[in-house]
C-alpha cells in the first residue's frame, strides 16, 4: 500500500471512529501532495461539514466537482451540505444527480424520498422510497459491485462480482452488473452471453431485455438487437420507451423509414423529448437530409437550452455555420452553474467550431483546450502506456513469426482494411471504394479489436497479447479468420468485396496477416499536423482516448508511423499507403492505384463517389456527400502560436 493510500485509509478510519478533526488533517495532507486528489477532497469535505465548517466543505467539494465532474458521493456531499443549510431545491437537485451518478447511494435515494415529500412531489417521492429499498434488499457484495463500477474501479468490481457469482451462479443482477463492467472493459462477447443468459432466467425484466439489446447493437449485431427490440414493442406498442428503441434499432439495420415513423410516434405524445429529437436528427443527417437535421436538433435545443448533444450534432455537420445569437447562447450555457459534464464538454467543442468560423482563432483555441481538458480528465489516458503497447507490437511481430505460419490462416480475399488515425480521410477512401460495383461499405466494425481484447487474457496481470501469437495454430488461426467472415456477413449487400474502415486496426496488422493471410490493406495517411489538429478538435462518440490532448496525439501519431514503418518491414507490399494529399492533387491517379492494389477494374462511379448514396456514420459523413475539396488543408496554421507541445511530440514529423 502506498503512502498516500495508506493516509486515506487512516483519514477513513478516524472518521468512522467520530474524529474529524484528525481525519480532516490527513486529509489535508494528501490534498497538499496533490491537489486534485478526489478522495481526499470528498473525505475533507465529509469532515468539515461534521466540524461545521460548511463553507470548507463547499469549497472542497468545488474543487472535487472540477476534478471528478460525475463522482455521485461528491454530489450526495453536496445534496448533505444543501439540506444542512435548509435549501431543499439544491439539495434534490444535488441528490438526483448523485442518484444518476451512481444509483447504489441508497442514503440520497432516502433523502430524495424525503425532501420530495415535502415538496409535495408524491408519485417522485415513491419512486425514490422504492428504490432506497431496493438497494437496501440487494447482497452487499453487489451494492459494493456497484459502487466500485459507477467509481471507476472496473477491476475490483469485476474481481467482487465474479466471486458473488460462483456462489450464487443463477443470480440475474449479478449478471447483469458484470455484463456492464465487460461493456466498460470492451469485453462485448462476455456481456452479450451473459445478458442472454440473465433473459432466460428472467424474462419478464424489462432492465435486463434493455441491457441486452444495448449489449447487442454495440456488437454490431444489428438484426438480432432489431428483433428483440420489436419483442419489446409488441408487449406495449404505444410506450414511447419501446417505440423509441425499436427506432434506433431500425435506423441501424437501414430501415430509415419505419425508424422515422417511431421517432414521429414519440414525438406525438412528447414533443419536447430531446433526446428523440436529437436521435431523429442522427439519422436524418445518416440518410443526407441535412437541412431537416438541423430542423430536429434546433428543436431539441429549444426544448433544452442547455442540450450539449444536439449543439455538438450541428457543429459536427461541419458544413452547418452558428448564427450570432446561437453563439451568445451557448456562452451562456457554459457560465451557468450546475451544467452536466458532457453538456460542458458538448458545448465548449460546439463554441470551438463556431469560433473557428469566425476566425476567432484564439478563442477558439480555448474552448477546443477546455473540451479536450475535461474529457482527457475523465478517460485518464497514459499515452506512455500505449507507447508501451505499440512498442510490443515491434517486438513480437516478427518476419519469423510471419515466415512460420506462411500459408496458414482463412484465405478468404474479402476483407478491405482500411486502417490509420481517424480525421485521416478514411471516410473519404471507403466512400470512393465503396462507389465501386463490386464492393460493399459497412461499418468501423469491431471484430478484430474484440479478438485482440479476448487474445489478451491475464497472467499474472500481464497481457498474453501478443506475444500469445507465436503459440496460435494452424487450426486457430483459420478458424479466426473463418469467424470473422462469417460475423461481418451481416453488414454486406453481396458484393465480392468489403471495407472494414476501424481506424485502430492499425495495431493489430500482424494478427489480420495471419488469420486473414488475403486481406487488403489501406493506410489512410494525412499530414501530421493537419491530422492531429483535426483529431483534437473532434469530439469522439467513445474510444479514440489519445485525441483529448495535444502531446498525447502527438505522441500517438508518431507511435503510429513507427509501428506502420514497421509493418512495411516485416510484411513488405502487404500495405497499400495513400496519402491524403495526394487524392486531393490526383483524384482519378490514387483511384487507380487503389484499384490496381485491389485487383479491381477502374469505374467511373468512384470518381463520382459524392453521388453514391449510402448511410454514412462518422464524422466526415456531410464532406464525404461534396465534390473533392480543400476545406481542412492546412487548418492547423491559424492555432500554430498554441501548438507548442503538438510539434513537439510529433518531432521531426512536425516538419
Amino acid at each position: 500500500m502506498s503512502s498516500r493510500e495508506e493516509q486515506l485509509a487512516l483519514a477513513q478510519s478516524a472518521m468512522q471512529a467520530g474524529d474529524f478533526r484528525r481525519g480532516l488533517e490527513l486529509a489535508q495532507a494528501a490534498i497538499a501532495d496533490q491537489a486534485g486528489d478526489g478522495e481526499a477532497l470528498y473525505m475533507a469535505a465529509v469532515a468539515s461539514r461534521y466540524l461545521d465548517h460548511d463553507t470548507d466543505a463547499a469549497d472542497y467539494l468545488s474543487r472535487l466537482h472540477e476534478a471528478m465532474p460525475e463522482y455521485g458521493r461528491a454530489w450526495q456531499e453536496e445534496g448533505h451540505l444543501a439540506r444542512k443549510a435548509g435549501d431543499l431545491p439544491v439539495a434534490i437537485a444535488a441528490y438526483r444527480k448523485a442518484t444518476r451518478y451512481n444509483p447504489a447511494l441508497e442514503a440520497s435515494w432516502r433523502a430524495l424520498a424525503e425532501l420530495l415529500v415535502t415538496n409535495g412531489n408524491e408519485s417522485d417521492a415513491r419512486i425514490a422510497a422504492m428504490q432506497a429499498r431496493r438497494i437496501s434488499e440487494l447482497p452487499r457484495e453487489l451494492v459494493a459491485v456497484t459502487h466500485h463500477l459507477h467509481e471507476g474501479r472496473l477491476l475490483r468490481a469485476e474481481e467482487i462480482c465474479r466471486h458473488y457469482l460462483r456462489r450464487n451462479p443463477r443470480d440475474v443482477e449479478g449478471m447483469r452488473l458484470l455484463a456492464q463492467i465487460g461493456i466498460k472493459l470492451g469485453v462485448l462477447d462476455d456481456a452479450e452471453f451473459l445478458l442472454e443468459s440473465a433473459v432466460a432466467f428472467d424474462p419478464e425484466s424489462i432492465q435486463l431485455r434493455l441491457d441486452h439489446i444495448d449489449a447487442l447493437r454495440r456488437r454490431q449485431k444489428f438484426d438480432r438487437a432489431r428483433e428483440e427490440a420489436e419483442a419489446l414493442h409488441s408487449r406495449d406498442p404505444d410506450n414511447p420507451l419501446f417505440q423509441s428503441h425499436l427506432a434506433i434499432e431500425s435506423m441501424q439495420t437501414g430501415n430509415y423509414e419505419r425508424a422515422f415513423e417511431l421517432f414521429d410516434e414519440v414525438l406525438e405524445k412528447l414533443p419536447n423529448d430531446v433526446a428523440t429529437l436529437t436521435s431523429k436528427g442522427h439519422a436524418l443527417k445518416t440518410t443526407g437530409a441535412s437541412d431537416d437535421a438541423v430542423a430536429s436538433y434546433r428543436k431539441a435545443i429549444a426544448a433544452k437550452p442547455d442540450h450539449g448533444d444536439a449543439w455538438y450534432a450541428l457543429a459536427n455537420l461541419k458544413t452547418y455555420r452558428f448564427a450570432d445569437e446561437e453563439v451568445e447562447a451557448m456562452r451562456a450555457q457554459l457560465n451557468q452553474g450546475g451544467l452536466a459534464f458532457m453538456d460542458r464538454v458538448h458545448l465548449c467543442f460546439s463554441l470551438g467550431k463556431a469560433l473557428e468560423d469566425r476566425k476567432e482563432h484564439a478563442d477558439a483555441f480555448v474552448y477546443y483546450e477546455r473540451g479536450n481538458d475535461l474529457k482527457r480528465a475523465q478517460t485518464r489516458y497514459s499515452a506512455d502506456a500505449m507507447s508501451e503497447e505499440l512498442a510490443r507490437q515491434r517486438e513480437v511481430c516478427t518476419a519469423e513469426l510471419f515466415a512460420k505460419n506462411e500459408g496458414q490462416g482463412f484465405s478468404a480475399p474479402d476483407p478491405i482494411f482500411i486502417l490509420g488515425l481517424p480525421r485521416a480521410g478514411s471516410t473519404l477512401l471507403e466512400q470512393i471504394l465503396a462507389s465501386h460495383s463490386q464492393v460493399d461499405g459497412t461499418l468501423e466494425l469491431p471484430n478484430i479489436l474484440s479478438l485482440a481484447h479476448r487474445l489478451r487474457g491475464r497472467k499474472a496481470g500481464e497481457s498474453l497479447y501478443p506475444a500469445i501469437l507465436h503459440d496460435l495454430t494452424p487450426e486457430q488461426l483459420s478458424d479466426f479468420g473463418e469467424a470473422f467472415i462469417e460475423d461481418t456477413r451481416v453488414h454486406r449487400q453481396g458484393a465480392p468485396f468489403f471495407i472494414d474502415k476501424m481506424p485502430n486496426n492499425f495495431r493489430h496488422i500482424g494478427l489480420i496477416h495471419l488469420m486473414l493471410p488475403n486481406a487488403k490493406i489501406i493506410d489512410a495517411r494525412r499530414a501530421p499536423m493537419d491530422c492531429c489538429f483535426s483529431g483534437f478538435k473532434q469530439l469522439f462518440a467513445e474510444g479514440q482516448e489519445f485525441t483529448y490532448g495535444l502531446k498525447e496525439i502527438g505522441q500517438y501519431y508518431a507511435d503510429y508511423v513507427r509501428l506502420m514503418d514497421h509493418w512495411d518491414e516485416v510484411l513488405p507490399g502487404k500495405v497499400l499507403r495513400v496519402q491524403h494529399e495526394d487524392v486531393l492533387d490526383d483524384l482519378e491517379g490514387e483511384v487507380r492505384r487503389m484499384l490496381d492494389y485491389l485487383e479491381l477494374p477502374f469505374e467511373e462511379t468512384c470518381l463520382t463517389f459524392h453521388e453514391t448514396e449510402r448511410a454514412v456514420r462518422t464524422a466526415s459523413s456531410e464532406q464525404v456527400r461534396r465534390p473533392i475539396n480543400r476545406s481542412g488543408q492546412d487548418a492547423w496554421k491559424p492555432f500554430e502560436p498554441w501548438l507548442g507541445e503538438l510539434k513537439s511530440a510529433l518531432g521531426g514529423l512536425a516538419g
